[in-house]
């Protein structure tokens, strides 16, 4: 293929099927493009810019530039194309979500260390969101909290591994409530269209976390019964984290590429003085209508 031919921005793999996003999530949520300095960042941005205007660099490659785009995607919002700070970054989903949920799982048994590493977590979350999406509303962290809270002192008699999975309740309803409020005045003209892209984000993050939340502690619960594992209570921790991050490396991806990152409605289904505009405006011609839905 001619360079001067080439469309840096047509998606690599095809987008409308789940097997295609997830070999594109795989590529920009990889968590190596994290330990990048902003300079090569930078420079990639360069080069994918300079090919939408179509001078190239003499001898650069197919290759350089599908490279090219691997870190622009991962770094730069698709949006404002502004550069994303580190920690709100998908790429940083891994090093950042493991560390944290870890902690959560190991650190479980008292309300102090559940509300502390809820609101560790609720605070990186809210990151994410705002990276993420284009929004500044703010964000509260006192649904994790409470529900927390809540479930850590009524689990007090129940089964040790119903007590472990108290950090999944928390996250998930916490997702529920949180993302929406972050995004609750982000298309305030298209309600419907706001509705369907933060449900999809909602389940996707769920999604995301389930697993290792979920099928950790069952793992946990079983292996300590083990004398050498009691032997070695102080790496019970770097051994949750460790294992959350295997987790993460595959779910991060998957997750995303539950729905397409390019959600579509159909006008007919618009709210009647949006469709109406859009009638006016296009006419028949415009059937569906389209908008980046945010991670």
């Amino acid at each position: 293929m001619a360079l001067s031919s080439f469309d840096i921005d047509a998606p690599r793999w095809d987008q409308s099927t789940f097997m295609g996003r997830l070999k594109h999530f795989f590529n920009i949520t990889d968590w190596r493009t994290a330990l990048l300095p902003d300079s090569r960042l930078d420079e990639a941005k360069a080069l994918v810019e300079s090919c939408r205007a179509g001078s190239t660099p003499p001898g650069t490659t197919e290759e350089q530039l599908h490279y090219a785009k691997k870190l622009y995607d991962s770094a730069f919002h698709p949006d404002t194309g502004d550069r994303m700070n580190l920690i709100g970054r998908m790429s940083f989903q891994v090093p950042g979500g493991m560390a944290i949920t870890g902690c959560m799982l190991q650190f479980y048994r008292t309300v102090p260390a559940v509300v502390f590493w809820q609101w560790v977590n609720q605070s990186f979350n809210a990151l994410v969101n705002y990276t993420n999406r284009n929004a500044a509303s703010p964000i509260t962290t006192n649904t994790a909290l409470a529900t927390a809270v809540g479930l850590n002192l009524y689990t007090k008699k129940a089964p040790p591994l119903v007590a472990r999975w108290v950090p999944f309740a928390a996250v998930a309803a916490a997702n529920c409530v949180n993302i929406p409020m972050m995004r609750q005045h982000s298309n305030p003209g298209a309600l419907k269209a706001a509705v369907k892209g933060i449900t999809q984000v909602v389940i996707s993050r769920i999604t995301m976390a389930a697993p290792g939340m979920i099928i950790l502690p069952i793992i946990m619960q079983r292996v300590e019964k083990y004398k050498f594992m009691q032997r070695i209570t102080y790496l019970h921790g770097p051994i949750q984290v460790m294992m959350v991050g295997v987790f993460l490396v595959f779910m991060v991806p998957a997750a995303c590429s539950l729905f397409p990152q390019r959600c579509s409605m159909a006008v007919s289904k618009l709210e009647p003085e949006l469709r109406d505009s859009i009638m006016s405006q296009y006419g028949d011609g415009v059937q569906r209508v389209y908008f980046n839905k945010g991670l």
